[in-house]
């Protein structure tokens, strides 16, 4: 068995209507870290959250892993107000941000760690310049914008791809998958190397929320 495995339910799936049951739920299910998409409507085509409410979730839960994914344009701004809000980690892309070096080191003399987020088509070939500054890669296995969307197969050589980088660094850096993960999906994911896997409609979308994430906490202890 592998160790080390975490799932980042993705607040976009959850019931806005009462999310602070929601997160209630995965807490009590060993679960410590959530994954805040930011959306602009202008760098993907969808309007989300705000560092107001990563900072009202962040205060009621401390010991929650705020894991935010700026997906918007210019991002720059947005890593300043998100780390003041408490994100713990914040993951940028490469053409989100007008100095990626720049803002990587922005993001951990904020105090947070950085991650740097692959959309299906983006090559992974920029990770040789940067990946002394990371803590997380983020492989999109749908294209972003919204929830709910079919894993894109081709996207798996990436995956492994991306953790013999990893493996031949000396850095630990975490290797996260959003986008598709449910019972059919998740365990092709971690065999591919994936460690931290994020999960929406398949999660919060369940009808046997929040137990079904014993399920895929089973998946992947038998790995």
């Amino acid at each position: 068995m592998k160790s080390g495995f975490k799932i980042a339910p993705s607040l976009l799936s959850a019931d806005f209507y009462s999310i602070k049951d929601s997160i209630d739920s995965i807490v009590n299910k060993n679960i410590d870290m959530l994954h805040f998409d930011v959306m602009d409507n202008h760098y993907v085509p969808n309007l989300t959250f705000g560092p107001v409410i990563c900072k009202a979730i962040k205060s009621r839960c401390p010991n929650l892993i705020m894991d935010v994914h700026l997906m918007v344009q210019p991002a720059d701004q947005l890593i300043e107000d998100f780390a003041e809000a408490g994100a713990d980690i914040i993951s940028i892309h490469q053409d989100s941000v007008i100095h990626l070096d720049r803002a990587l080191q922005r993001i951990h003399a904020l105090g947070c760690k950085a991650g740097l987020a692959f959309n299906p088509a983006t090559p992974l070939t920029i990770l040789e310049t940067v990946m002394h500054h990371l803590d997380l890669i983020l492989i999109m296995s749908v294209n972003p914008g919204f929830g709910g969307q079919t894993f894109i197969d081709h996207v798996l050589p990436k995956i492994e791809a991306a953790r013999t980088l990893i493996d031949n660094h000396n850095r630990s850096i975490l290797l996260e998958v959003d986008g598709g993960l449910n019972h059919s999906t998740l365990k092709t994911v971690a065999e591919a190397g994936a460690d931290t896997f994020v999960m929406g409609s398949a999660l919060f979308g369940h009808p046997n929320f929040p137990d079904v994430i014993d399920d895929y906490w089973t998946i992947l202890h038998s790995l």
